[in-house]
């Protein structure tokens, strides 16, 4: 049972008239589904109330259709028939004892309002502040406006109660809302009593905060969301302000939610951040208020969250990527199962959901989002079918995730991987810099399987199509994973680029081997996600002179997605590399590489001693292909499936391999749905003509 440690964080907490059970409090955090997947969303709200959640949150939600952040796709309460779905979503929160919280937001100069076509509205005119820089400003709300916006956020309260939320959290952090436009003067020049000095400043929060008292306080608790420093310099709400705002309006919300100023500092990966990353912003902002105080930063270990507990730092643990890992991991804590906690990788896989306006994943938990969907839970699997075994050949994270959710199902399976370590390119990556916390995805896996009686697993266990056929059994999962290819096809090229003289060339897979180039050495980079920047890195690292060339007009384009891509650029900055944007690689040259512009094609050249090329993948399916061109001797080795998954199958992300893998175990012996759709999704209603 739960280790005594921990009971502090197992003790009530009021926040304002409510009390919640526990000290675990899920902040707002967004999943891609918003208002076009809502019973997605409610149902992956409702696993973590089950799994032990005191406080649980809604994503930002639009309160007013004259701010809204097309085209990302995020809940909606702007009129009253948006609450029945919202009333389902506070409904599935509260099912196991949580408070169920609504995050509602008004963005002010982060709304471009696409989709309403309305005027942005902000405390001062200026252009919108957008992920992409949408050529709209936003106007000054004048008096009048400031009396109407203090009336949406009335009513906008007065549906949330009527949708049976607890909790309304008020969205001041991460620049993206009204609360914190007023309260910075990067974005508030305003003359008038919102303006100026501080107090101000405060105006604008303290004038909704006690109009939504008025209106619901007696009933729900009021939070509000600030930036705890917005590090944009001088014009910036700062650290020493956020404290100073505190203390002036110590008792204005029932609980102070304090997160990092922009979105990028506050979700930083971790190769950038570290657990508890924010704690000495928050330091000493609890002595200032009478209130509970709320913080965040990738809360993972429970020693670490009682140690912010029992230090007066916070009074709840604010998790969002941790409780998408792992849902239950209150209820792990509780029990005693630390072991059993999926932790989060920091990945920031789950925010591309947001930003790529899809359905979000996760590395660690591929259920998460699939809750309604597909049915899939986090904590049990559907029962076995008919037949008894399966081989998984391969150990990476399609391998592995395959071979932990088959066990849970009541298979028998072996793993038979080919190297003398687990993990495939899990294990070799995790030695890159930055990216040692990656390597959980193995160590939860490994751990999980050492635990079940009905697995095997063996190293330094290459296969043939002769012993897969000769081993009997029933159904093979071929998890073979990929290579990194050395010819330079991917997006720039889709034949081999010309070689025109002799280059050493060597691929991400030769690196992580330990083959290393040496003086002046090129990365070419057509890959766009993490993996240029990396090896830039380490290059950089080993002494190496590095030129890091990109077809992009960003370096790591893709993880503008992950948050990361400002991080990566300073990074390499700071490490000596030499970064050209915009350019490509036109042929391999004796001495060096030709390159040419992205846009004119213009030639020219780099000189260099090597050259690490960043392509794309090739699928290992040797194997398999041997295996299909055999299949008329699949019955008499008594062989009834054999499948591909993973980057054996189609190469792409960590999640992606994770993901294959629990579809592979779900899937095994249920019945052919033929052309049906895989998923469940809900399909907007025709209004009447």
């Amino acid at each position: 049972m739960r280790d005594p440690r921990y009971d502090v964080l197992f003790q009530p907490m009021a926040i304002g008239p409510v009390v919640a059970k526990n000290r675990f409090y899920q902040v707002p955090h967004c999943n891609g589904g918003g208002y076009r997947d809502p019973s997605a969303a409610a149902e992956m709200r409702g696993v973590k109330a089950e799994g032990g959640w005191g406080v649980i949150f809604t994503e930002q939600t639009e309160m007013h259709h004259t701010s809204e952040i097309t085209p990302f796709i995020e809940l909606r309460l702007w009129e009253d028939q948006d609450i029945p779905a919202l009333r389902r979503m506070a409904a599935r929160m509260k099912s196991h004892g949580a408070l169920a919280g609504i995050q509602l937001a008004y963005s002010g100069i982060n709304g471009p309002n696409f989709y309403t076509k309305e005027v942005p509205l902000a405390p001062s005119a200026g252009p919108i502040r957008t992920f992409t820089n949408d050529p709209v400003q936003a106007r000054a709300l004048d008096k009048t406006d400031i009396r109407n916006l203090r009336r949406w956020f009335v009513n906008a309260a007065k549906r949330s109660k009527a949708a049976g939320f607890d909790l309304i959290c008020l969205y001041g952090a991460h620049g993206f809302g009204i609360f914190q436009h007023f309260l910075s003067r990067a974005t508030n020049q305003r003359t008038d009593e919102y303006g100026g000095s501080l107090e101000n400043r405060s105006r604008f929060a303290r004038e909704v905060i006690a109009d939504m008292r008025e209106a619901v306080g007696d009933t729900m608790g009021l939070t509000l969301r600030v930036s705890l420093d917005e590090t944009i310099g001088d014009m910036g709400f700062s650290n020493a302000e956020v404290r100073d705002f505190i203390e002036m309006n110590r008792d204005l919300p029932d609980l102070w939610d304090l997160a990092q100023g922009s979105w990028e500092e506050c979700s930083g990966p971790s190769r950038f951040k570290e657990e508890a990353a924010q704690e000495a912003l928050v330091r000493g902002i609890r002595e200032l208020t009478g209130k509970p105080v709320v913080g965040v930063g990738r809360f993972t270990s429970p020693d670490v969250m009682v140690r912010m507990i029992r230090s007066g730092t916070l009074d709840f643990i604010g998790c969002a990527r941790p409780s998408i890992a792992d849902p239950f991991l209150p209820k792990k804590i509780e029990e005693g199962r630390i072991e059993d906690i999926r932790e989060c990788i920091g990945c920031n896989i789950c925010i591309t959901g947001d930003m790529t306006q899809s359905i979000s994943r996760c590395t660690q938990n591929p259920t998460f989002m699939e809750e309604w969907r597909k049915g899939w839970h986090p904590e049990r699997m559907n029962p076995k079918g008919d037949s008894r075994n399966v081989l998984v050949v391969g150990s990476g994270p399609a391998g592995l995730e395959a071979a932990r959710a088959l066990s849970l199902r009541g298979y028998d399976v072996a793993v038979a991987e080919a190297r003398g370590t687990i993990g495939g390119r899990v294990a070799r990556e995790r030695l890159l810099p930055g990216l040692s916390a990656w390597g959980r995805v193995v160590d939860y896996r490994q751990y999980q399987l050492g635990q079940r009686p009905n697995v095997e697993t063996y190293v330094d266990s290459g296969l043939s199509a002769d012993e897969v056929l000769s081993f009997g059994f029933e159904n093979v999962c071929v998890a073979t994973g990929s290579r990194w290819r050395a010819d330079g096809v991917a997006r720039q090229h889709v034949v081999p680029v010309p070689v025109q003289g002799a280059l050493p060339v060597f691929t991400p897979d030769d690196i992580m081997e330990g083959r290393l180039p040496a003086g002046q050495v090129v990365v070419y980079d057509d890959d766009h996600y993490y993996m240029g920047g990396v090896l830039a890195e380490l290059l950089a690292q080993k002494g190496c002179a590095v030129t890091l060339i990109t077809t992009s007009a960003y370096v790591s384009d893709w993880t503008l997605n992950t948050l990361e891509q400002g991080a990566i650029h300073r990074r390499l900055v700071a490490a000596g590399v030499k970064i050209v944007l915009n350019t490509g690689l036109a042929s391999i040259r004796a001495g060096g590489i030709e390159t040419n512009c992205s846009y004119t094609g213009a030639r020219g050249h780099i000189g260099c001693d090597a050259l690490v090329m960043v392509a794309s993948r090739r699928s290992d399916t040797a194997l398999y292909e041997a295996l299909v061109a055999r299949q008329d001797e699949w019955a008499d080795a008594g062989i009834r499936s054999v499948r591909i998954i993973g980057d054996a199958c189609a190469p792409g992300p960590i999640a992606w391999a994770t993901y294959a893998g629990h579809r592979y175990a779900r899937e095994l012996d249920t019945p052919d749905i033929g052309d049906a759709l895989p998923f469940r999704r809900e399909v907007t209603a025709l209004a009447d003509s």
